[in-house]
């Protein structure tokens, strides 16, 4: 056990030893060719990604308000119905619950279907926008003379100037502000 122990910790001096001259070969500016940029945090921090995420929740407030809606409406109907039981003949009654139940089943797929059509426009959007932000991903490398640009969540240590995240969104906000400017299908709707 303790020979395991000087082993690692030896390994962790090599490798300190060998990254530190790396390290002073990677300018803090970002222009060692190696870029890294946190996907995530630029949808979610830039005005288009803010907008959308923002018409997302908006739409899904008011699915839940409708589906919780649609829930008491059927508890309602089903108690009416329970109360009919014993006033009703089997075969009458029998058609009435199955009336019911296949309302019931309707509706949840209805409601379903809606909140896939969230989803998928959710990812509609994201893709919208990365594919309207390459441009201004493609100059932010060439300003700062990279060849890669690694997602920073594969990245286990990168000096802060190689993270080009901030950058980009301010590049990205100049250029399409939230979304809203009428580019691509459907720019800016989400589904009500």
């Amino acid at each position: 056990m303790r020979l395991s122990a000087l082993c690692l910790a030896g390994l962790a001096a090599i490798g300190l030893m060998m990254a530190a001259p790396m390290a002073a070969q990677v300018p803090e500016t970002g222009t060692a060719g190696i870029l890294v940029l946190d996907e995530e945090a630029l949808f979610e921090r830039s005005a288009f990604g803010r907008r959308v995420l923002r018409d997302v929740e908006t739409a899904s407030a008011v699915l839940a308000s409708e589906n919780r809606a649609l829930e008491a409406e059927l508890a309602a109907e089903e108690r009416r119905l329970a109360d009919l039981r014993d006033e009703t003949e089997p075969e009458d009654f029998r058609e009435m619950a199955d009336a019911f139940d296949a309302r019931v089943v309707a509706t949840r797929a209805e409601q379903d279907a809606k909140a896939v059509a969230l989803s998928r426009r959710l990812e509609a959007e994201r893709t919208r926008f990365f594919e309207a932000a390459l441009p201004a991903l493609l100059e932010e490398v060439e300003a700062r003379g990279a060849q890669v640009v690694l997602e920073r969540r594969s990245v286990v240590l990168a000096s802060e100037g190689v993270d080009i995240t901030d950058a980009l969104i301010g590049r990205i906000d100049a250029r399409l502000g939230d979304g809203t400017d009428g580019t691509g299908p459907d720019a800016g709707h989400l589904p009500e």
